[in-house]
């Protein structure tokens, strides 16, 4: 008996009513607020837009068809090597690899995108080489995460237009919901990872063997996002085939994690542990760890029509507004801690945050935050894959994704806006200029330097070219009304129907964890604000040329930032003068404080505890500082006397050396350099790395990969050195390297800038072997002091008591 089958031009009453409210507020939202203003960017022309929709479509092309005739069946496309990565075969990224399954990735999750161009005869061609090849029955570990949203929502979303092109098209009378079965097969594969006493998946299932694989038996730890980006599509699997289990443990996983919010504050943290329901780290904010898990929420709300969805989205929204935003910012804060910033960078996975307050009606920080956002790519040319509070390079790479242009994409389609026309046309040719290449599009490994990485991810096809497509489009020119569905984390359509299909969820009125005041924040906020009219007092927010007002609170030193204009005029209002140390490039500055400058009296009382708070903070990020400092030291004498040590940084997920122990040995470099080959240094040519410390450069694979891969290689120690040319410590504050929750790395790792890996390097050219310690700088500083008070023969032979 073929499965139950859709059609999307049948819904139920009350999803009707709520989408169409949905859409109806955006667009009297944009009428009211336009209402006083003419519209100030200037128009774009039907012409060009319907070449910069034809431009997006060969694009989408120039990459679907590199793919196709140089990577099917595998997962992705290399576009440098122009051949596929497959996984086992093409050389490891570590855990990155985790998306792959050798299961044609790239093709299941394009499918959909394939129709909303009109390509109805590759849609059907494509469809039957999925059907044909795609198979789920590998010995290999994938994460739930991915393979859901990219898998089996691409599969649910290619069945659901398949039978849609049947009744509408008079096309593809063959297809008897083949998709639909291999999306359900794919489903009971990711099943057992939901076996947890807490009801959270775990993160890594294998495809064949389940839990059973003796790789998962540590399996204890996942991030908000990956537990909590399940129920839409597992919603729909059941709905469409009849089944409830997937359902029934979407909503169970979800409701789990409702209950481990920090009460006080409604925030969540980002890792967790499946088990105990214990957060491993507490980090809040809307960027990477936790930013899907938001969508879903709402998302869940709409495609569901299930009440709690909303009213959980509402009080985990509203906090994210009180603690996390700064104006247009958001910034990671402590979920039990919600004043205390937990990092002074933003990840560029917070993008899709202004098209989810679209969404839910909140429309002037979503121009605000995406203003911000713009600015930043104007500074960089392409988003940065993080950036620092005062908008500098954190992490240079930027991985073609999709987040920003998604919304902008909503942005116009609330506003109607032509800016959010003329930024899309910027980022399209932003991506020409500087992504294409002659086998696809490739990944920039550093926006600063524009060298491509060997990476095109399936996302490139299936949400950045769609939304700069639909960006561009025209509601006359898309074979389907795209306001009758919802768009997936991977832009994957599910439509409204599904709700009539049967609902296994429940209203909030059944329980007394909501009340009435959590649903109170659902309608928009733009009260008479032309999109325009928020932009310009931020047209230049990130250069500090244009002068932004300050609520009338003091300013503290935790929050100052010397490339502000606004926070250098009030600290001189304050009386307090800036005067540059040494190098100006260096940005150091001494403060100096007079009651005779200050603006006012009360001013200059403001200046001294400015004044006293920047002491304190100062010795605080001293000590700090200092405390997690390494020092990789080597000595500069034959009979070892004389010792000097270059400065590192620590890491998150490896042993840390604590008061004098040490780590002793003789560096040798990786091979490949690179140190992301499980034959690490195992090449006739190469040094054997057992009880040597390895040097290993950034990139290819995460920090965390190449120290398991290091200590495999039987390493006792790895230095990881930084691949940006003339980085320093001295510069440019610590790096520590952050892992990815689990604690099996069991040999010291540390990260070293590139000027001063340069002097090693030159030593090691010089002393073959070089014999190296790592430990604590002030350990080494302190061993340095016991040294000099003692006489020469101590001096000598003086060494940390213990070693790691």
């Amino acid at each position: 008996m073929s499965p139950p089958g859709i059609s999307i031009s049948i819904f139920s009453s009350a999803q009707r009513l709520v989408f169409t409210f949905l859409m109806a507020l955006l667009i009297l939202v944009a009428s009211v607020i336009s209402s006083d203003t003419a519209m100030p960017t200037q128009n774009m022309s039907h012409k060009e837009r319907t070449e910069l929709r034809e431009e997006a479509r060969d694009m989408f092309y120039h990459a679907y068809r590199a793919y196709m005739e140089n990577a099917y069946p595998a997962d992705e496309l290399m576009p440098l090597s122009c051949k596929g990565r497959y996984r086992g075969v093409t050389p490891s990224r570590g855990d990155m690899d985790d998306i792959l399954g050798n299961f044609s990735m790239t093709l299941v999750d394009t499918l959909d995108t394939l129709v909303l161009l009109g390509d109805f005869t590759e849609f059907e061609h494509a469809v039957k080489l999925v059907i044909r090849d795609v198979q789920f029955d590998s010995d290999i570990i994938v994460s739930v995460f991915e393979t859901n949203i990219r898998m089996v929502g691409g599969l649910l979303s290619a069945h659901i237009l398949s039978e849609y092109l049947q009744k509408q098209v008079d096309v593809m009378h063959w297809y008897k919901g083949e998709l639909l079965e291999m999306a359900r097969e794919l489903g009971y594969r990711l099943l057992p990872a939901f076996n947890t006493s807490t009801g959270i998946p775990h993160a890594r299932v294998n495809l064949r063997l389940g839990m059973k694989d003796p790789m998962l038996k540590k399996s204890r730890e996942t991030c908000t996002a990956c537990a909590g980006t399940i129920l839409l599509e597992f919603a729909a699997l059941s709905r469409l085939t009849g089944d409830p289990i997937f359902e029934v443990r979407a909503h169970a996983a979800m409701d789990a994690l409702w209950k481990l919010r920090h009460r006080g504050s409604d925030l969540m943290g980002t890792v967790l542990n499946v088990h105990s329901g214990d957060w491993v780290r507490r980090d809040s904010g809307v960027g990477a760890g936790i930013d899907s898990y938001y969508e879903y929420l709402f998302k869940s709300y709409v495609l569901l029509g299930d009440d709690k969805y909303l009213a959980r989205f509402n009080r985990h929204y509203n906090a994210v507004m009180k603690y996390v935003s700064e104006g247009p910012m958001l910034l990671d804060v402590l979920m039990h801690r919600p004043h205390a910033k937990s990092r002074n960078f933003m990840d560029s996975l917070l993008a899709f945050w202004p098209g989810l307050q679209v969404l839910s009606g909140d429309l002037k920080p979503a121009v605000q935050t995406h203003e911000m956002l713009y600015q930043v790519m104007q500074m960089h040319t392409l988003i940065p894959e993080a950036f620092t509070v005062d908008f500098q390079i954190h992490w240079g790479q930027h991985h073609l994704r999709p987040e920003f242009i998604e919304s902008t994409y909503f942005l116009y389609r609330a506003t109607g806006d032509h800016h959010y026309l003329q930024v899309g046309k910027r980022a399209l040719k932003t991506l020409q200029q500087y992504a294409k290449v002659s086998c696809g599009y490739a990944a920039v490994n550093d926006v600063r330097t524009g060298k491509h990485e060997d990476r095109m991810d399936s996302f490139v096809l299936s949400e950045t070219f769609k939304y700069l497509f639909l960006l561009f489009s025209e509601p006359q020119d898309l074979i389907i009304n795209v306001d009758e569905f919802v768009f997936t984390t991977e832009a994957h359509l599910l439509p409204l129907s599904i709700a009539q299909l049967g609902n296994a969820t429940f209203s909030f009125r059944q329980s007394d964890e909501h009340n009435v005041l959590d649903f109170m924040r659902t309608c928009p906020s733009s009260n008479k604000l032309f999109p325009e009219k928020v932009r310009k007092p931020l047209r230049n927010f990130i250069t500090g040329s244009c002068p932004r007002t300050i609520s009338g609170k003091r300013l503290s030193a935790l929050d100052f930032q010397a490339s502000n204009a606004d926070h250098l005029r009030a600290v001189y209002d304050m009386g307090i003068t800036m005067v540059s140390v040494g190098d100006r490039s260096q940005g150091k500055v001494r403060l100096f404080h007079s009651f005779y400058n200050a603006k006012s009296h009360e001013e200059g009382e403001m200046g001294l505890q400015f004044m006293q708070e920047m002491l304190e903070l100062t010795k605080i990020q001293s000590m700090n500082q200092l405390a997690q400092l390494q020092a990789v030291a080597y000595a500069t004498d034959e009979k070892l006397q004389d010792w000097t040590a270059l400065m590192a940084g620590p890491s998150h997920f490896s042993p840390e050396l604590i008061g004098e122990q040490f780590v002793e040995g003789d560096v040798i470099l990786a091979k490949p350099l690179r140190a992301c080959s499980e034959k690490l240094n195992q090449e006739d040519d190469a040094d054997d790395a057992k009880g040597k410390v390895l040097v290993a450069e950034r990139g290819d694979c995460t920090f965390v990969s190449k120290a398991r891969l290091a200590q495999k290689a039987g390493a006792v120690a790895l230095i990881v050195c930084d691949n940006v040319p003339g980085s320093s410590g001295e510069t440019q504050p610590m790096f520590a390297m952050s892992g990815d929750g689990n604690d099996d790395v069991l040999i010291p790792v540390v990260f070293m800038y590139n000027l001063e890996f340069s002097k090693l390097a030159a030593v090691m050219k010089r002393e073959h072997p070089l014999r190296v310690r790592i430990m604590q700088m002030v350990e080494f500083k302190r061993w340095q002091l016991a040294k000099e008070g003692r006489n020469d023969t101590t001096a000598s032979t003086q060494k940390p008591d213990r070693e790691l």
